[in-house]
Formats: structure tokens, C-alpha cells, sequence
């Protein structure tokens, strides 16, 4: 009797994993894209927890003049994503030059003109960059809204300066190595685990930048690339953006989330979760070296995408304040 009673409690507990399981797997992947409950209208998302006062506040907070770049230099030769995908990599030519020898001339004219993906270097993906199913945020559909030079909704020129309470996560330094593995995917412990660390809490409408260490590679292409990158797992921006309500979300490696995908159905699980399924923007290829030296967990976090028509992302230079810690 007793060993029924077992097989019986084992069986239920069975039954109640997969349901929880299956749960899980529902709330934490929808594969369709949402509607915004900033309404009809709404193309940046998230975004829309900024307000006057918020950034008002977050100014309020500053407590140096003290500046720390969080973006890379743009060369020939430098990692991207995605030359695997066909997409082009940076390029800069002159179209000008002066005279050189002992040619005379008076004035000496000198220009340049670049081609890149709008995904090279630090830069946003806007909330058009990826969807599911043929539509992007908002349940905006392709037949739509793209057009044959870009998308007419959710593009880079849409989307506001950035300015809100930024918060660094040093999962790196919390783990005590340089960088974290090969296709490491982050947890939620280890994010929590890293903020208890370093004494940092978050707040709504922040702007959350991971540090995996990966820029330690930099700008090793061989080592610093997409293909086998550690990274934010989904159960960890699920608990960022629904738990936590952060604004936006950024790392230091290539593509912001762990790869390959353990789904073998979604090349990229959370980038459809935050772009298509909750409007939530992404930063990727940020230098948080300066940051992390110094230890600024909390800072005043200054971005904005050049206003490229359509675009689906834009390189940016984002800038962080040291402030005031709130704990």
C-alpha cells in the first residue's frame, strides 16, 4: 500500500512539473506579436515610461561631471554580427582629398562617406527589427506597413533621446571571471546574485546593461562573435522586464542573448520575447570596461538613434553619469 501511495505522489508530481512547465512555456513564449498598451498609435514601446518628470528626476541625482563612453570605435575590419547573414560590413572611404607633393591649392578639401549595417557597433534595435509571424509590436503587419526602402512604423527616426536612471550588472565580476563561458545563458539568480553583490536595486523605467565580460575579446573577430556568445537567457528578461519593469535592455557582447538557441524552432527566443512580444528595445556591443573598473552600478544613461527613415536599428554613442545611489 505504501509503495502505491509513492508511485501515486510520484506520478502526480510528474503531471504537476509538465503543467507548470507547459505554463511557463506559454506565458514565456506567445509566438505572435503584442498590442501595445500605450495604445493603437504606439511605435517606440517601452519607451513610453519616460516622462519629463522621470528624467527631471534622474538629473536631479547627478553627482559628477565625470563621463564614461559606452560606445566602440566604427573601423574597417571590426566584429559584427552578422557578414555571416550576408549583411555588409563597415566601410569608410574618402570621396575628397587635398593635394598632396608640392601641388599648390588654397583651400584644402578633405571628406569621407561610409556603408555599414545598421546593426555595426554599439547600437539600438528598434522594436521593427524582429517579429513573429509576418508582424512586429503592436501586431503591425508587414503587407502593412514595409515598404521597399523600410518599415513605416516602430523605425530608428521614431524613437526619442533616452534619458533615464541606468543600472550596470556585473554578472561577470559576480562569478569572478574574466568572461563568462562559451553560450553561457544568464539566470535570474545570477542576476539577482550580482545585484546583491553590488548593493544595486532596480527600479521601473530603468535602462539594465549587462556585463558579461566579453569585450575582455574585443576586437578579436575570431573570439568576439555571435555564433557561440554567452548571454541573457529568456527566464532572465522575463524576470527584467515583468518583475523588475526595466525600460531597456543592453550588453557588451554581440547579440545581447546566449547562443546558439536552445529552441530549435527561434534562432533568437529572446529577442522576439522583448522586441515583438513586449516592446522593450535592445542595446548591443556596449563598452562597460570603464564602468566595471570603477565600480558605477547607478548612473545617468544619455542615448539617442540617428533619425534613419524606417530603420530597424541605429548606431549610437550612449553616454553614462555617475548619481547618486537610491538604496
Amino acid at each position: 500500500m505504501k509503495q502505491r501511495l509513492k508511485n501515486a505522489a510520484k506520478i502526480c508530481a510528474v503531471v504537476l512539473l509538465a503543467m507548470v512547465s507547459a505554463d511557463a512555456r506559454a506565458q514565456g513564449a506567445k509566438n505572435e506579436a503584442a498590442k501595445s498598451p500605450w495604445g493603437a498609435a504606439d511605435e517606440i514601446g517601452t519607451l513610453n515610461m519616460m516622462t519629463d518628470t522621470s528624467r527631471l528626476d534622474v538629473l536631479k541625482l547627478v553627482t559628477s561631471g565625470k563621463i564614461y563612453d559606452l560606445g566602440v570605435d566604427l573601423f574597417v575590419g571590426m566584429p559584427t554580427c552578422c557578414v555571416p547573414f550576408v549583411d555588409p560590413s563597415y566601410q569608410i572611404w574618402m570621396t575628397h582629398t587635398p593635394a598632396r607633393g608640392n601641388v599648390r591649392e588654397g583651400l584644402s578639401l578633405s571628406g569621407d562617406a561610409i556603408s555599414l549595417y545598421t546593426h555595426t557597433g554599439t547600437h539600438i534595435d528598434t522594436l521593427n527589427h524582429i517579429g513573429l509571424n509576418r508582424r512586429i509590436w503592436n501586431q503591425v503587419s508587414a503587407d502593412d506597413a514595409l515598404g521597399e526602402r523600410g518599415w513605416t512604423k516602430s523605425g530608428a527616426d521614431k524613437y526619442p533621446a533616452i534619458l533615464a536612471r541606468g543600472v550596470l550588472i556585473d554578472v561577470a565580476r559576480s562569478k569572478k571571471v574574466a568572461h563568462l563561458p562559451a553560450s553561457y545563458s544568464i539566470t535570474a539568480a545570477d542576476l539577482e546574485e550580482a545585484l546583491k553583490a553590488q548593493r544595486t536595486l532596480l527600479r521601473p523605467g530603468d535602462v539594465v546593461l549587462i556585463r558579461t565580460g566579453l569585450m575582455a575579446l574585443w576586437p578579436d573577430r575570431s573570439k568576439y562573435r555571435l555564433s557561440d556568445q554567452a548571454g541573457l537567457g529568456l527566464e532572465a528578461a522575463r524576470w527584467l522586464v515583468e518583475r523588475q519593469r526595466a525600460m531597456l535592455l543592453g550588453a557588451d557582447n554581440i547579440g545581447l542573448e546566449s547562443f546558439p538557441s536552445k529552441d530549435p524552432t527561434n534562432f533568437a527566443p529572446v529577442h522576439t520575447y522583448l522586441l515583438a512580444e513586449r516592446g522593450v528595445s535592445v542595446i548591443e556591443v556596449l563598452w562597460l570596461e570603464e564602468l566595471a573598473r570603477d565600480r558605477v552600478y547607478e548612473f545617468l544613461f544619455i542615448a539617442s538613434p540617428l533619425k534613419l527613415r524606417g530603420a530597424t536599428g541605429s548606431p549610437i554613442r550612449p553616454l553614462a553619469i555617475p548619481i547618486r545611489t537610491t538604496h
